[in-house]
């Protein structure tokens, strides 16, 4: 079975390297140094401070593993290449949201990018999922368990 692609924009594949390099680089030494300190301490079966730097430590091996099989499988997202005639991954979005009468700015990104809080929405949600091949001018519907969401969209713009 193939692995599902990541799909990441440009700013995204820099910060998931930027990451794997501090983990790999800054965290995985210092951790090792916390493991070591706490060993000159004497007896590992009731040091907390051992325990806190080997649970640190699994957790930025377990980091590195994910962002390893991310970076794997990514495909990047050229955003001067992307279409603006209709919305697709590497778009910024302007959409009206008729329930709250107020427009919004969106970026479709891929779902490893996807932070609702940075208006980051992944093409796989169910409003991504909507807007994906809508066109300036649209009303697009996403099904929501509180009901049918309607948004018109009126601008689509390079994720700059």
């Amino acid at each position: 079975m193939e692995e599902k692609k990541n799909l990441l924009t440009y700013a995204g594949l820099k910060k998931l390297e930027e990451e794997l390099h501090d983990l790999k680089v800054v965290k995985r030494k210092e951790v090792a140094e916390k493991i070591k300190e706490a060993r000159e301490q004497g007896d590992l079966s009731e040091n907390a401070e051992y325990d806190a730097a080997k649970d640190e430590q699994r957790d930025i091996e377990a980091r590195i593993e994910e962002i390893e099989k991310i970076l794997k499988n990514a495909e990047v997202v050229v955003e001067d290449e992307v279409d603006l005639d209709k919305i697709s991954v590497g778009c910024k979005v302007k959409v009206h949201d008729f329930e709250f009468e107020e427009d919004i700015e969106l970026k479709i990104v891929g779902s490893t990018e996807a932070n609702s809080l940075e208006g980051k929405i992944s093409n796989e949600s169910p409003v991504g999922k909507a807007l994906i091949g809508a066109h300036t001018g649209d009303v697009v519907e996403v099904e929501m368990p509180a009901g049918i969401m309607k948004y018109k969209v009126l601008e689509i713009q390079r994720n700059v």
